[in-house]
């Protein structure tokens, strides 16, 4: 068994997730986006709302990723991966908007969100996840 080849092919999988989540956002596909959440799973929005359990995940996002990308290209961004365990993973992101012309929009700030991961029946889903602003300098 080849370790290394194993751990980057982890790393590919992840960062797929993490490219869905892009693509999900970008087009708004609510269903997509919800079909990466495990059913029990943790998410608190940019804005601290707590929701619990894939359900709870796809009646906030209904309401509020229909119209929200109007005028903005998500990008989001795997800056580190910890694997706490073989099957599980904490991922690091780094969230950014850019206009449909591709400028960086500074005034939507960034995000950092963290996404804990785990392999459930061979497939990465989001399980436990915390969307965080980044703080200003000062």
């Amino acid at each position: 068994m080849n370790r290394v080849a194993d751990f980057e092919s982890e790393i590919a999988a992840i960062t797929q997730v993490v490219a869905t989540v892009e693509h999900a956002q970008r087009n708004e596909l609510v269903e997509e986006f919800v079909s990466l959440f495990r059913e029990d799973a943790i998410w608190t929005t940019g804005a601290g709302k707590l929701l619990i359990g894939r359900d709870a995940i796809a009646a906030f996002t209904r309401q509020v990723l229909p119209g929200a990308m109007k005028g903005l290209v998500p990008s989001y961004e795997v800056v580190h991966v910890l694997f706490i365990r073989p099957d599980v993973a904490a991922v690091k992101v780094r969230q950014r908007y850019f206009s449909p012309a591709g400028e960086l929009l500074t005034e939507q700030g960034e995000g950092t969100p963290m996404y804990v991961m785990s392999k459930e029946d061979g497939r990465w889903l989001l399980t436990a996840n915390q969307n965080t602003g980044v703080a200003a300098n000062g």
